[in-house]
């Protein structure tokens, strides 16, 4: 039996990394952090426990690592989705409802994330959250921006602020309402995206099912010619 090809190789690497992403989030927005072993997640995901070592240097920047994959295919597909547009206003409202819609569907793991991001390391740099940062620069350039180096570390903040807000154990704010305030911040027309929770929210129609997010199969990234796969 003749050995298999590089490139065989790295798309088994790259089908098992992300297949441990999915068992990551699903398992966290489950059980909770502390509740989540690394086991647990290695058998979610059909892996051997030490292949989760040789990805990542620990629990919490594996978890980190999958909610920024979570967060960053969550809002392609919103920016993405029919009727599709190259208006930076709607572009920008739908970037605010998908992560607002994060919070209200999924606030387990986003407070999990976000109390992860407090932890002495910090933010975690991957390629997760590198596509995130870049899909958010985008649409700040789009929206108009005339110094996307400035405001869009601003808008990572306010959405971040925000989705803070939604989630504070025992004085949580109403998502409605940070959606108002980010919408009237921004100028956006309150007709603009899709409220989290409403009727024609698309994501709360498609369920719990995270797998869209984390393709195993063949897949056409969108990256730069000579960037590497995600």
């Amino acid at each position: 039996m003749s050995p298999r090809s590089a490139s065989v190789n790295e798309e088994l690497r790259r089908r098992s990394r992300e297949r441990l992403l999915q068992a990551a989030v699903e398992l966290v927005d489950e059980h909770g952090f502390e509740a989540t072993t690394l086991t647990d997640i290695a058998d979610r995901a059909g892996s051997a426990r030490g292949l989760v070592s040789y990805y990542f240097p620990g629990k919490r920047q594996l978890v980190q690592s999958a909610v920024h994959r979570l967060m960053h295919r969550t809002l392609e597909e919103a920016l993405e989705r029919e009727p599709r547009t190259e208006d930076g206003r709607e572009r920008l409202a739908r970037a605010v409802d998908a992560i607002l819609g994060l919070a209200h569907d999924r606030p387990v793991l986003m407070r999990q994330h976000m109390a992860g991001l407090l932890q002495a390391e910090g933010f975690v740099q991957c390629p997760e959250q590198r596509r995130l940062s870049e899909l958010l620069s985008d649409t700040v350039a789009r929206y108009g921006s005339a110094d996307v180096t400035a405001d869009y570390p601003m808008l990572r903040a306010t959405l971040m602020g925000a989705v803070f807000a939604a989630l504070m154990p025992g004085a949580p704010m109403p998502v409605p309402a940070l959606r108002a305030e980010l919408f009237e911040r921004y100028r956006l027309d309150w007709e603009l995206g899709t409220p989290p929770g409403s009727d024609t929210d698309p994501a709360a129609a498609r369920g719990r099912d995270l797998s869209r997010f984390f393709a195993t199969g063949e897949r056409a990234e969108r990256t730069a010619p000579g960037k590497p796969a995600e």
